[in-house]
């Protein structure tokens, strides 16, 4: 897609992502949020619009309850606040459950959308894949997310692998992968990011299977 109308998502740049249970293992959070930084002021720059997602729970929930020091965006993205963002509360997963983003981007004619923030194993996850039905392209930057270690009934997956093999599983299907400088040098272009579909990395999967 040539000039694709982008808006840039950032999901869940909170404090609860930096200290505590939920903290962020992979890529490092400092690399992470900087590069979440980096993609804000590259909208800014480009004039795209930027929508602020926090999640939140009711008062004395033990993770982002409103108004806790956990619920606060981390100051990385405060510091760039701007009266023109979108902000946005959330309680489910997808930056579009029970709220009505989907028609403030139509409005505004945005084709596609611009994942960056936590957790890839989750929000990240849940909106690229509601995105879908909407019909909105989706772009990740997988050095601006980050993923924890997971641990279950079904199995241990430290966050590196849970990071990696999500990228490769949103990059298949629901988003085009890339990292930071590679965006920075589309927006600049005024290009998409080039993204793959299941049926050439299954092909490709197979092949280095079998290398």
């Amino acid at each position: 897609m040539e000039n694709p109308r982008r808006a840039l998502v950032v999901v869940d740049v909170q404090q609860e992502y930096f200290d505590g249970v939920l903290e962020i293992q992979h890529p490092p959070r400092a690399e992470s949020v900087a590069q979440v930084a980096r993609a804000i002021d590259t909208a800014h720059a480009h004039d795209l619009p930027v929508v602020v997602v926090q999640h939140e729970l009711p008062e004395g929930a033990p993770v982002f309850a409103v108004g806790s020091p956990g619920w606060s965006l981390h100051p990385a993205v405060e510091e760039r606040a701007r009266p023109s963002w979108r902000r946005i509360a959330k309680h489910r997963a997808s930056v579009f459950a029970g709220n009505d983003l989907a028609a403030w981007l139509a409005a505004r004619g945005v084709d596609t959308i611009v994942l960056v923030g936590y957790m890839t194993n989750n929000c990240v996850l849940g909106s690229a894949a509601a995105a879908e039905e909407l019909g909105l392209a989706v772009e990740v930057l997988r050095d601006a997310t980050g993923a924890i270690d997971l641990a279950n009934e079904a199995g241990t997956a430290p966050a590196w692998q849970v990071h990696e093999t999500l990228m490769v599983l949103l990059h298949s299907n629901f988003a085009a992968v890339a990292t930071t400088d590679a965006w920075v040098e589309a927006v600049a272009d005024g290009r998409s990011l080039p993204g793959s579909d299941l049926g050439a990395s299954a092909a490709q999967g197979r092949a280095a299977a079998s290398a």
